[in-house]
């Protein structure tokens, strides 16, 4: 079981996962590596992958449903608004004695301060994408994103350079 990650953890990780840059390629290489991942653990997952508003990979795998593309959706809308990880949004506000649907004033139809959607920074650049998984328990769905961009931006995947 994975425990929760304190948000100087959090805001560790986006630093550290920073990326010299972001491809098509790269999207495709990344995506890979996430069903790859998740074929192996059987996890019945989606995964959605998106740089400056345009969707570059998605896959929903073997027990996924609709369910967890409207997940992908709320978590992506989280990053995108905050420029952090949805898990990171969420500690903020707990660590503040609330939650992220009492103080927000989003609606929760739209927005979801759930574990699962890191954003894609590149150096110089910043935020410019997501990538996301939802059919987990929210700690797994982030503890595989961040897995696997930890193994991407060491990989022959992620080669330095523009």
């Amino acid at each position: 079981m994975t425990t929760q990650p304190s948000v100087g953890e959090l805001v560790d990780q986006e630093s550290r996962l920073t990326l010299r840059r972001f491809t098509h390629a790269d999207a495709w290489a990344l995506g890979s590596m996430l069903v790859e991942m998740a074929n192996l653990r059987e996890a019945p997952v989606a995964i959605d992958i998106r740089r400056n508003g345009q969707q570059l990979f998605h896959a929903a795998l073997p027990g996924s449903s609709p369910d967890n593309d409207a997940w992908i959706d709320r978590k992506r809308r989280v990053v995108e608004r905050y420029g952090e990880s949805s898990l990171l949004v969420a500690a903020r506000h707990h660590a503040k004695g609330t939650t992220f649907e009492e103080t927000a004033r989003l609606s929760p139809m739209a927005y979801a301060a759930h574990g699962g959607s890191f954003p894609l920074a590149v150096e110089g650049a910043g935020v410019i994408g997501s990538v996301t998984v939802a059919g987990l328990p929210s700690l797994e769905d982030h503890a595989m994103v961040v897995e696997a961009l930890t193994r991407f931006q060491t990989s022959a995947a992620a080669p330095s350079g523009v």
